[in-house]
C-alpha cells in the first residue's frame, strides 16, 4: 500500500515543491476526499473515480497546479470545479486561516460530498458553491489567484477581469481530449504572460464558458 511519504519523497528528487506545498500535503489526507472504497488507493500517484464521470486528480497533478500558484499567505483564490474538494484542502492550508477559497462546482452530488469533506477536515476557510463558475463570481472578486479544474477552451474573459494585477490564473487548456497546462500572470495593463507547463488530461468544464452546458 502506497503512503504519503513516498509521494513526497518522490517530488523531492523531482520537483521543487515548496516546503509550505508538501506541508499542506502532509497536513490534509486524500482518504477523506474519494469514495471509501477505494481508501486504499489514495496515494497511489494515479486520478480516481468520484461520481457522474468526474475524477479526483492524481497528487502530482494537484501538487504541480499548486506550485504554479505560488500561494501566499492571506491570499483569496477562486477555484473552478470544486470536486471532492481536496484541491481546494490543500490551497486552504497554504494560505491560512486569513485567506480565503471560493471554489464552484455543478454537480449537486459533489458539492454535498466537498463540503462534507471539508468539514470532516475541519478545514473552515474554503466556501463551496453550486453554480457554473466559468463565469466568475464578481461578488467576490478580485482574486489573487484563480485556478481550473476543468478542461476549458481558453481562460474566459471574465475571469481574467476578476483575477488582481499580478495575479496568477492556472488551468488545462485545449480541447476535450488533450490540453496544455498553462500558467498566466496577468500584469498592469490586463495582458497575460503565459507559461506552458506540459501536457495533462483533465475531465471537460461545464458552463458557459465549457464544453457543455
Amino acid at each position: 500500500m502506497y503512503q504519503k511519504t513516498d509521494l513526497i519523497n518522490f517530488w523531492k528528487d523531482n520537483f521543487g515543491f515548496r516546503e509550505i506545498e508538501l506541508n499542506a500535503f502532509k497536513e490534509v489526507d486524500r482518504e477523506n476526499f474519494i469514495p471509501e472504497n477505494l481508501r486504499n488507493a489514495a496515494y497511489q500517484d494515479m486520478p480516481l473515480p468520484l461520481l457522474r464521470g468526474k475524477t479526483i486528480s492524481q497528487p502530482t497533478t494537484v501538487m504541480i497546479m499548486t506550485h504554479a500558484l505560488e500561494l501566499e499567505r492571506g491570499e483569496k483564490v477562486f477555484e473552478i470545479g470544486a470536486g471532492s474538494g481536496y484541491q481546494s484542502a490543500i490551497i486552504a492550508k497554504i494560505i491560512g486561516s486569513k485567506g480565503k477559497v471560493i471554489t464552484t462546482e455543478v454537480v449537486p452530488e459533489l458539492v454535498q460530498f466537498a463540503r462534507q469533506n471539508l468539514k470532516k477536515a475541519k478545514i473552515g476557510n474554503v466556501i463551496v458553491h453550486e453554480e457554473d463558475g466559468s463565469s466568475g463570481m464578481q461578488s467576490e472578486a478580485p482574486f489573487d489567484k484563480i485556478i481550473i479544474t476543468a478542461a476549458c477552451k481558453e481562460f474566459p474573459k471574465l475571469l481574467l477581469e476578476q483575477l488582481k494585477a499580478n495575479g496568477i490564473i492556472v488551468g488545462p487548456v485545449g480541447n476535450e481530449y488533450e490540453q496544455e497546462m498553462i500558467r498566466g500572470i496577468k500584469d498592469k495593463n490586463g495582458h497575460l504572460e503565459l507559461e506552458f507547463l506540459g501536457p495533462f488530461l483533465f475531465t471537460p468544464m461545464y458552463g458557459k464558458y465549457g464544453f457543455e452546458v
